[in-house]
C-alpha cells in the first residue's frame, strides 16, 4: 500500500485538528439574509456555502449559536445575495458584530429590496439573488450544522445570465465573479478557460 507521507514534497496533516488554515481552497462567497425576532432582517458572509446537488438547492454551514441559524430555523425561509467583486467591503460590513443594544449599524449602509416569494431581503446590485425556502437542517459536523434551502425563485443580473449568443469567456470578462480564498483572501475571477471534459462525459 503507497503511504502519502513517503511522497516528496507532501506533508502530511492529521485530522486530531481542523486543516483548513494550513492551505487557500476557493469558494463563493454570499450574503445570506434572514428575518430577526422583531421583524428586522440580518445578513451574515458565508464562505461554506454551496449548490446541494443538480437540483434547486443550497445549503450553508452555520453554527447553532448564530442568529442566521436561528432565525432560518424559526421563520422556515432566508435568502442569498452574491455580491460582485465591488462589494467586498460592503460584504465585509455585514460581518461586524452587534453593539450592546444588540444593533448592527454597519447594515444600514447596504441598500436591500424586497424578495418576491419569501419575506426577506436581498442586496441591491448583486449580480445573484436566491429565495429559499427552509429544507432541513442537518446538526452534528462539530461545532457546524447545514442548513439546507429549496430555491423557490432566483433572479440573475442581465450582465451575468448566460446566453447561447455570447461566449462564457466574454461574459465572464465583462462581468466578473467574487471568490474567497479561506483563509482571509479573495480574488476577482475574470480570465477563463473552458474545461476539457472527456468526450462522453455526463454528470
Amino acid at each position: 500500500m503507497n503511504d502519502a507521507r513517503a511522497h516528496r514534497g507532501l506533508i502530511t496533516l492529521t485530522g486530531d485538528h481542523p486543516i483548513w488554515e494550513r492551505f487557500f481552497t476557493v469558494a463563493p462567497l454570499v450574503l445570506v439574509g434572514t428575518r430577526e425576532e422583531d421583524g428586522s432582517w440580518d445578513l451574515a458572509p458565508k464562505h461554506l456555502a454551496m449548490p446541494l446537488g443538480w437540483e434547486n438547492y443550497f445549503c450553508f454551514a452555520c453554527t447553532p449559536g448564530h442568529r442566521t441559524y436561528l432565525n432560518a430555523r424559526r421563520e422556515e425561509v432566508f435568502t442569498v445575495s452574491f455580491p460582485r467583486p465591488s462589494q467586498v467591503l460592503l460584504t465585509s460590513l455585514a460581518a461586524a458584530p452587534r453593539c450592546e443594544d444588540d444593533s448592527k449599524p454597519s447594515l444600514h449602509v447596504m441598500a436591500t429590496f424586497p424578495a418576491n416569494r419569501v419575506k426577506g431581503e436581498l442586496v441591491e446590485d448583486a449580480y445573484l439573488h436566491l429565495e429559499c425556502a427552509l429544507a432541513r437542517i442537518v446538526d452534528g459536523f462539530g461545532p457546524c450544522s447545514l442548513v439546507v434551502g429549496s430555491i423557490l425563485e432566483a433572479h440573475v443580473s442581465e450582465a451575468a445570465l448566460r446566453r447561447a449568443d455570447k461566449d462564457d469567456h466574454d461574459l465572464l470578462s465583462e462581468a466578473p465573479l467574487l471568490a474567497y480564498l479561506s483563509p482571509g483572501r479573495y480574488a476577482r475571477i475574470r480570465k477563463t478557460k473552458a474545461f476539457p471534459f472527456h468526450k462522453g462525459w455526463s454528470r
